[in-house]
């Protein structure tokens, strides 16, 4: 009777059926070395509850997943396209975030297939590597300071290219016009740069030259961490 309530609705007599021991054991290995990934990935960084809940149930998810598709290469493509709707109704996350789903994925993968060890030794590395990477300093901090991402409005009787470059050359080291756009009926252009300062200390001065510039119009100077952190 036991044997019988996990079976397959759909099953015959050449389907293969999982042990429910082995079912059990993979699902716990699973929950085990998503807690692992969790803690590894999350050191260091602040995140919010819900995605460290998910990434700690994600590899027990496709685990499951996995094992339920057995073989069967059809019902492998339909999972496949569910997943894509899922991650085009996500939100956008930062790169380091969609590499721990990757990896909580891939360990859930490994777990799904039956190969516990190799999980481990995959989450030991990945995690290990998360760790060193996220404890040293791969960028200089001083380098890190001087980086902006600046949001300037002029009027449309300016010719933006070059109408701020004497201002820029004066306080930035190095900058890249990103993006021009038209607002206001088209009587207004803003423009987006990535520069780097010469001297942080010198924001306001800069902030006032570039005021007189633009006749006083709206100026945003922020840190290109918050708008280029995603992947």
């Amino acid at each position: 009777m036991l044997e019988s309530f996990f079976q397959g609705v759909f099953d015959t007599q050449q389907t293969p059926v999982i042990a429910p021991g082995a079912f059990l054991l993979c699902i716990a290995a699973s929950i085990g070395l998503g807690l692992l990934l969790c803690l590894t990935t999350l050191w260091r960084t602040r995140c919010t509850k819900s995605f460290a809940v998910t990434l700690a149930l994600l590899p027990a998810v496709v685990c499951v997943v996995i094992m339920m598709v057995n073989g069967n290469v059809g019902t492998g493509v339909a999972v496949a396209g569910a997943f894509s709707l899922v991650r085009f109704r996500s939100a956008p996350g930062s790169a380091r975030e969609i590499g721990a789903i990757f990896i909580a994925m891939g360990t859930g993968l490994m777990t799904g297939m039956g190969y516990l060890g190799y999980a481990l030794v995959f989450v030991l590395i990945l995690g290990g590597m998360t760790m060193l990477y996220t404890g040293i300093h791969l960028d200089h901090p001083l380098r890190n300071a001087c980086w902006r991402t600046m949001y300037i409005t002029i009027p449309e009787n300016l010719n933006y290219p070059g109408v701020l470059d004497p201002v820029l050359k004066g306080f930035t080291s190095e900058f890249t016009l990103r993006q021009v756009a038209t607002s206001h009926m088209g009587s207004l252009f803003k423009l987006t740069y990535d520069l780097t300062l010469k001297d942080p200390r010198q924001e306001k001065a800069f902030l006032d030259a570039l005021r007189r510039r633009n006749g006083n119009l709206e100026i945003s100077l922020c840190t290109q961490e918050t708008v280029s952190t995603g992947l």
